[in-house]
């Protein structure tokens, strides 16, 4: 069976929104009027941020990236190098290689990273796939971290190749056992790059928490003003059906206060197979795979090993 589905229990219905009954002397509701406003579609608040921002203006704000570095691998005893590579149109690239601990290197993972910090910030994501027996390349976009340039959707996306142009030229890795994985922001990145470009060797898939669209994402948070200022180039609902015919994981929390899991279903509903889909339960958006004591790390390096070690 291709398609797996665990943990998935989505409840049939939801809370109905309770209607706010009409004002008996002020015939007009402040905060329904800001409501009205900022909803409605191509209306004078959206018409007027455009004229400020521009059409695109707003998206620039998926981006949060620092110059900082709050920790290296070596804080945590495990060894890596830093590594250097150029995005096509030449920008700086910066990142870490971190080598799989065992005598058995079983393949390399490529992470992409979410929308704020750099690499420092997320080393949660990868150490247990190190432990687990994979080496791991963690890289920052242009804009982050110490890489160069400034940040930018399509170059960005650019980045994603980037890194795998660069792994593959690696003599210490086995350019037939790749994976991809992205959380948040960077499975976004990945999914686009990867519909748009094939990886000779890659042998799985996995995203963390994805958004399926910037304008759903705009308009979660700011309605429909937000979206309005937000293209929706580039966009993974756009690519997950194009992306090359290896196994897709999908994890998303039922509890993720960023992206809603919906989007992350959507994703994984619009994938072709073979797919898996793990739906945690209690799981935050960067809290997933630690829930009930790492068992989803567990279920995602079992997932892996069933298919890069072949």
């Amino acid at each position: 069976m291709k398609r797996t589905i665990f943990g998935l229990g989505l409840a049939a219905g939801g809370a109905a929104f309770g209607q706010v009954p009409e004002a008996p002397v002020d015939p007009i509701d402040p905060l329904k009027e800001v409501r009205s406003a900022v909803g409605a579609k191509d209306g004078d608040l959206s018409r007027l941020a455009r004229m400020l921002a521009g059409k695109k203006g707003g998206n620039h704000l998926f981006y949060l990236p620092t110059h900082d570095e709050p920790a290296t691998p070596a804080k945590w005893g495990y060894k890596f190098e830093n590594v250097a590579f150029a995005s096509e149109d030449g920008t700086p690239l910066h990142g870490w290689f971190m080598p799989a601990k065992g005598k058995r290197v079983k393949g390399t993972i490529v992470f992409s990273h979410g929308n704020a910090g750099a690499i420092g910030h997320h080393l949660g994501f990868t150490m247990w796939l190190v432990e687990g027996g994979y080496n791991v390349l963690m890289y920052d976009y242009r804009g982050f971290g110490k890489s160069g340039g400034e940040v930018d959707r399509r170059g960005m996306i650019n980045d994603v190749k980037a890194a795998f142009s660069y792994i593959a030229t690696r003599k210490d890795v086995d350019p037939t056992k790749l994976v991809s994985f992205g959380h948040s922001l960077g499975g976004a990145k990945s999914i686009t790059a990867l519909g748009e470009t094939p990886v000779a060797g890659l042998k799985a898939i996995v995203i963390d928490g994805t958004f399926s669209s910037y304008q759903a994402m705009a308009r979660v948070v700011a309605g429909q003003l937000g979206a309005d200022l937000v293209s929706d180039d580039l966009s993974p609902l756009g690519f997950v059906g194009k992306l090359p015919l290896v196994p897709f994981l999908v994890v998303h929390g039922k509890r993720d206060e960023v992206v809603p899991f919906a989007q992350g279903l959507t994703l994984f509903e619009t994938a072709h197979e073979p797919k898996t889909l793990f739906a945690v339960d209690d799981g935050t958006h960067g809290g997933s795979l630690f829930q009930n004591n790492g068992a989803y790390r567990a279920k995602m390096l079992a997932w892996l090993d069933e298919r890069v070690i072949r």
